[in-house]
């Protein structure tokens, strides 16, 4: 296929990767100190998910925690020392990188899984927030605590994404304040989709992974789209849009497929085009 790529021989030197059935996963390989990102794993995060938008032998990615957490930020010797002596050349072009690796998640085309156990706090609750799913434990631990160290809460998209998973009011709080969202309160809030205990969750996200992977992928990746097209949208611009969207769909061999199935009194069996 034309402008497709294989990433099954992916071997990236700063997180760790895994593929069964067209399923992704992904873990940051610093279980010591609860997964910090560090200049080289945003970097490389940023361009796997740029190539995931081609990837023809992926169709789901799932973030999941490594030694018990999923992320705690940016680390404080490799990026925060750093940054504190940068010049505004050189402090510009990380913050855009980092804006770089959300955009690289919502244009990859497929469905983001996050699985979040323990801490997620800084860029790692950006990357919980950016994914499309989030699943937590009841030990999960999530902070924007960006205002913590003297910075502003608008990282990473956070004022643009977050008030729209889960209110303006309660993303102000959390920005302002960079306190703990715990894992109850998250999901009362809807941030959280799902709480599992520690044993369950990985399991429980790739079986979530697994679902989306055996559905019309083709369509799944137009409803990503949508659902971050439409954020700029007006009412009757997005209700033609997703006629225009829904007509593509309707010309896959899948909605074909689905249709035939349903006819025969069968379960579907989505192959994707």
């Amino acid at each position: 296929m034309t402008g497709t790529t294989e990433l099954a021989g992916l071997k990236p030197r700063h997180f760790i990767w895994e593929m069964r059935d067209r399923v992704a996963t992904i873990r940051l390989d610093r279980p010591e100190r609860k997964n910090p990102l560090t200049f080289d794993s945003y970097a490389e995060l940023r361009d796997t998910f740029r190539a995931l938008a081609h990837a023809s032998d992926v169709d789901v990615v799932v973030l999941a925690p490594n030694g018990g957490n999923f992320c705690s930020g940016g680390d404080v010797h490799d990026i925060i020392g750093p940054l504190v002596g940068m010049e505004m050349k050189g402090l510009l072009a990380f913050t855009r990188m980092t804006g770089d690796l959300v955009k690289a998640m919502i244009g990859c085309g497929k469905p983001v899984i996050a699985a979040v156990d323990g801490i997620c706090v800084g860029a790692g609750a950006i990357l919980a927030m950016a994914s499309d799913l989030r699943l937590a434990t009841p030990q999960a631990k999530c902070a924007f605590l960006f205002t913590r160290v003297g910075l502003a809460g608008c990282d990473m998209g956070a004022c643009a994404m977050l008030p729209r998973i889960i209110g303006q009011g309660r993303a102000a709080e959390l920005l302002y304040t960079g306190r703990v969202m715990g894992a109850e309160e998250g999901h009362a809030w809807g941030f959280w989709n799902a709480l599992h205990d520690a044993g369950a969750l990985e399991e429980a996200a790739q079986a979530l992974a697994g679902r989306l992977a055996a559905g019309p992928v083709f369509a799944h990746g137009i409803t990503k789209t949508q659902l971050n097209q439409e954020w700029n949208m007006g009412l009757e611009q997005a209700i033609e849009a997703e006629a225009q969207a829904q007509a593509i769909c309707m010309q896959t061999r899948d909605f074909e497929r689905a249709y035939r199935a349903f006819v025969a009194r069968e379960k579907p069996v989505f192959e994707g085009d």
